[in-house]
């Protein structure tokens, strides 16, 4: 790395949502594309990586020793027009900032993960899903076009099925190795209200669950299920199943009708950094877990806000805290839609070996994309969030053997600890994503802690 640029950074240490594995890296945080263009050209041996708001779990988003470039102050919203549904934006504009900015003309970003703090970039290199996937597929199906600095400095203006529309696909899903995103064009939905209409099931166990899960999914434009990876016995898997529409004007009580496209979402606290190792055990979890299932017995055509039904947890600012220093690995893995026996085995792998997850998710992924290192492919998709603690190394090799037996994979902007070996397995289109990434940066330009660790 150049003095000149060295000069212009700060040094940090870094660690994706999980707080695990922190490195450090010179950070450069600039609006300026040029300086940034310079920035790669200059990089040096350990290379460059662009980094969003770190919500990627595990370490896409670091490079140890070398540059990584912080993409939130490239953060305008160009143009939003209301009559095409197409907004075009900075890589740096968060998803809570272009909602805010889009709703009032009707316009609703069709894929939202578990938290509107992502930003467009890290959108578009992770390919992030959402509940709404059995319907919309991706984000990447939703860009139009984006710019990408490419190790060369140019900026090229890519398109799904433009002359290098093979680079565009790498990009999504490429989890920031391609180049650097900095401004796209996307396609938005057009909507009545901000509001969803919500049918909650509470239903006493996985079997049942995932079979309610499996009828009459495509009358929904959003669902998800959070289940208990705790209770066993007759209980074993019990869940909740949230389904919803979005709410059109007449389906809304008469006080919220005069501002029907209100963005209603407030952040309550911010927790502490001054929790233990340990908050979350056996105890705690199943406490919780009796709390969380009972809050919410079934109840149908609920009017529920873009909070209460989408991000609850965007209330409660660095909520990654109450896992302790030593942090939590978050495992999410897609297998076919005819193993759903692998859900089971993974959860009852869970419980036996006493480890304990809150916060999970259960969905159906529909068709994937052309992208050759997007996550989802029709099938089912757990989600959990465990604390780093002893056992914990040991039961995610088994259940990596059950996913890549069953002809699953692990999802890339999750992952933490997965061998070379099973994202190889998992992703049977990596050498192609290789091959059209090398040719465009042959010398390895783009680099992150996580492409080291998996060879990539």
């Amino acid at each position: 790395m150049s003095a000149a640029i060295r000069a212009n950074t700060e040094r940090k240490a870094l660690t994706g949502w999980g707080r695990t594995a922190p490195t450090v890296a010179e950070v450069l945080s600039t609006p300026d594309i040029d300086r940034i263009a310079r920035a790669v050209a200059e990089s040096g041996d350990r290379g460059v990586i662009a980094r969003g708001l770190g919500r990627s779990y595990g370490d896409p988003a670091q490079n140890a020793g070398g540059l990584v470039i912080d993409m939130t102050a490239l953060d305008r919203i160009h143009s939003v027009d209301a009559d095409s549904g197409t907004v075009v934006v900075d890589a740096g504009v968060s998803l809570d900032t272009l909602m805010r900015a889009a709703l009032p003309f009707g316009l609703w970003i069709p894929v939202l993960p578990g938290t509107r703090q992502v930003t467009i970039g890290g959108a578009i290199g992770a390919d992030i899903h959402g509940k709404a996937h059995h319907v919309v597929g991706s984000f990447g199906n939703h860009v139009l076009s984006m710019d990408l600095l490419t190790a060369d400095g140019r900026v090229r203006t890519l398109t799904p099925e433009g002359a290098e529309s093979e680079l565009f696909w790498a990009t999504v899903g490429g989890m920031g190795l391609t180049g650097i995103v900095l401004r796209a064009t996307l396609r938005l939905e057009q909507v009545e209200t901000a509001y969803f209409v919500v049918d909650t099931e509470q239903i006493d166990n996985l079997d049942e669950l995932m079979e309610r899960q499996s009828t009459d999914d495509e009358k929904y434009a959003e669902s998800v299920s959070w289940f208990d990876a705790v209770t066993t016995g007759p209980h074993f898997g019990r869940g909740l199943l949230t389904r919803a529409n979005h709410a059109k004007l007449e389906d809304l009580p008469k006080k919220l009708r005069a501002n029907p496209l209100k963005f209603d979402a407030p952040q309550l606290l911010t927790v502490p950094n001054v929790f233990p190792p340990g908050l979350l055990n056996r105890f705690t979890g199943r406490v919780f877990s009796e709390l969380w299932y009972r809050k919410s017995p079934t109840k149908l055509g609920a009017v529920q806000n873009i909070t209460q039904f989408l991000h609850p947890l965007d209330i409660i600012g660095e909520w990654n805290r109450g896992y302790g220093p030593h942090g939590f690995l978050q495992y999410q893995f897609v297998v076919p839609l005819e193993r759903a026996d692998v859900i089971r085995s993974a959860l009852a792998a869970m419980t036996e070996r006493g480890q304990v997850s809150a916060l999970n998710v259960l969905k159906r992924f529909g068709e994937g994309n052309q992208a050759p290192l997007s996550f989802p492919k029709p099938g089912w998709t757990l989600c959990v969030d465990i604390p780093v603690g002893r056992g914990l190394t040991e039961l995610c090799a088994e259940l990596d053997t059950m996913v890549l037996d069953a002809g699953g994979r692990h999802y890339l902007a999750k992952e933490s600890r997965a061998s070379p070996e099973a994202i190889q397995q998992g992703y049977p289109r990596l050498d192609e994503w290789r091959k059209i990434r090398n040719a465009y940066d042959p010398d390895g330009v783009f680099a992150s802690d996580m492409a080291r660790r998996l060879n990539l």
